[in-house]
């Protein structure tokens, strides 16, 4: 799948006159009214109860429910308006759903509103303005070409350059790091190598999908724990032994995804050695270490399998993109010397290991003790109470925001990217200065992160996350199938596995137990079906097209992953469904 030319050319969609002056007076009044119900109407007293069938009519409630999602991914895939534009309109309509709908407090539903659009910000807006700083800065010295002709010294591929960045050294970001890490740094990466915009953001969607469940050192698997009180062992051995087949199963994918398969059968003995090197140490890990290290450990195996297999094996056909002219030559001399090439993988090699340091508990913990303030979301902290049959007893909504500035990985980022500008011998006014020019770029893009994850975070303290939830409970036999789109559905409302699993996780345990069904295999399933969720996320689509400075377009970006995600998530579905019912599938279920 290639782009043409005059599909780049095109220009981000415009929208009417009229529709210009209307939805800057939209945007003004829906934060306007935020503020005045935060800070002007009176605390509900006591909790407030969420409501899951609040229309008398559980198809009703759970239309209701989806009215937000609707708007914000109908905007997006049909190109009416641009992503910020579609992110307020979705939040707006979030906001009234929620309030009118199923009677959420207006002063409850304007704090997660703010709450929302401040974890945007931090960690995950943080963390795509150092990314794309340190990436100008490799570009503005020049070393991003070095980089990029050192990359023909391994392969002069590009189905091959792609499976070594997209999925082997992606794997490693979101293992380290997650929270759009990965996919921001694959996509800035790709695009500096050639790649189309559209081919960088969508194929790093694509590739970080396995991965994801054992995402930030375990995270999502902890937060899993947490929730349905299994143990992280047992959990992480079941997530792992899901997703052994399509951690093999990817690379081929998305190696189709960018050439066909014609050209995917040409590299078939590298793409599964890069498969198999990351499912083998992956079902090992997950199994007898825990969730911790699976990422990092697999996808460092993978990258050193790869690039020792690239020495002695090359494709009969080396494939090259149509204006770059065709070689015969698997490995170019790119002319460079040893110093240089240093110089240019430096920061990317500095990247890493802060990165890596920076996901490690124990360094966010003591860095957390020197600054990370707590703030309890006023009108929200406690207020919001979460209801059978989504949980066993109606137990409190938690909402702290801890500004964990110093901890979080965007900062780890900030200082490589420091580091490496000194390093390339540039001046504090000069790094200074592009860092500016960064935030100016991506000032649009804040926008879109903040507004869609306050969308995420409305739908889930209203409780229309758990109607929509509740639904897939109703599919009887077919629940295994449905449970696993559910956890789907929790990342692509949410743009975390982990925040699917704390919705989620619950529901999948006690509804697996009410069919006979094995808790365990439904609660791993949420999280490994969330995985194919996470390349459809606005969050992750708004971090793709912001990496490959592609502004405007990411309703096409969506449309070109939408299929993949859907396809990939009802095959994990299927999966499940036979290690529910079918031997000897039923062996792989973990006890």
């Amino acid at each position: 799948m290639t782009t043409t030319g005059s599909e780049l050319r095109d220009s981000p969609p415009t929208v009417s006159r009229r529709l210009r002056i209307v939805i800057p007076i939209v945007l003004f009044l829906t934060f306007l009214v935020a503020a005045v119900a935060v800070f002007l109407l009176p605390a509900q007293p006591g909790s407030w109860q969420q409501a899951y069938d609040p229309l008398g009519h559980w198809w009703l409630s759970t239309f209701a429910a989806a009215i937000p999602i609707i708007v914000l991914l109908g905007l997006l895939a049909l190109n009416i308006v641009k992503a910020h534009w579609a992110a307020i309109f979705g939040l707006t309509a979030v906001l009234l759903v929620a309030c009118a709908g199923f009677h959420m407090p207006a002063r409850a539903a304007a704090a997660t509103a703010i709450y929302g659009a401040g974890y945007g910000l931090m960690p995950i807006g943080w963390i795509v303005i150092n990314v794309l700083f340190l990436y100008t800065l490799t570009v503005e010295t020049g070393l991003f070409k070095v980089l990029q002709g050192s990359m023909t010294g391994i392969t002069q591929d590009r189905r091959l350059q792609l499976l070594l960045i997209a999925f082997s050294f992606g794997a490693f970001f979101e293992g380290a790091a997650g929270f759009g890490t990965p996919v921001a740094v694959t996509a800035a990466i790709l695009i500096g190598l050639g790649f189309r915009p559209l081919q960088a953001s969508g194929l790093s969607l694509i590739a970080n999908t396995a991965p994801v469940a054992f995402g930030a050192l375990g995270t999502p698997i902890l937060a899993l724990k947490l929730v349905t009180g299994f143990s992280e062992m047992v959990l992480s051995a079941q997530v792992g032994t899901i997703l052994t087949f399509f951690s093999v199963l990817v690379p081929f994918w998305l190696i189709w995804a960018f050439c066909g398969a014609a050209a995917t059968i040409e590299i078939w003995p590298a793409i599964l050695v890069a498969g198999v090197s990351f499912a083998i140490p992956q079902f090992v890990v997950s199994n007898y270490h825990g969730p911790w290290l699976v990422n990092v450990i697999s996808s460092v195996v993978s990258m050193i399998a790869l690039m020792a297999f690239l020495r002695v094996w090359h494709p009969k056909r080396i494939w090259r993109f149509n204006n770059e002219g065709q070689t015969a030559v698997a490995r170019a001399h790119h002319g460079y010397a040893r110093q240089e090439l240093m110089r240019a993988w430096m920061p990317w090699i500095v990247l890493s290991v802060l990165v890596f340091v920076w996901g490690m508990p124990q360094v966010k913990r003591a860095l957390d003790r020197v600054s990370a303030p707590i703030f309890p979301v006023t009108g929200l902290h406690n207020v919001v109470e979460r209801m059978p049959p989504v949980v066993l007893t109606p137990t409190k909504e938690a909402a702290v925001f801890s500004l964990n500035w110093l901890s979080a990985t965007g900062t780890g980022i900030l200082i490589a990217a420091v580091i490496s500008g000194f390093v390339m011998r540039l001046r504090l006014r000069d790094i200074v200065r592009l860092y500016i020019r960064t935030l100016v770029k991506l000032r649009y893009s804040l926008i879109t992160i903040s507004a869609m994850m306050a969308i995420g975070f409305v739908s889930r303290y209203g409780g229309l996350d758990a109607t929509m939830g509740l639904a897939f409970a109703r599919t009887g036999w077919m629940y295994p199938f449905f449970g696993t789109l559910l956890g789907w559905l929790g990342v692509a409302l949410t743009g975390s596995d982990t925040s699917s699993n704390v919705l989620f996780g619950s529901l999948q345990k006690i509804s697996a137990g009410q069919l006979g069904i094995s808790p365990v295999l439904m609660a791993s399933a949420n999280s490994a079906g969330g995985v194919m969720g996470k390349m459809i996320d606005a969050q992750s689509i708004v971090v793709a097209s912001t990496a490959t400075e592609w502004y405007g377009h990411e309703g096409t970006i969506l449309r070109y992953v939408f299929f993949h995600s859907i396809a990939l998530a009802a095959l994990v579905g299927i999966l499940v469904m036979l290690m529910a019912y079918v031997h000897p599938f039923t062996t792989m279920v973990v006890k």
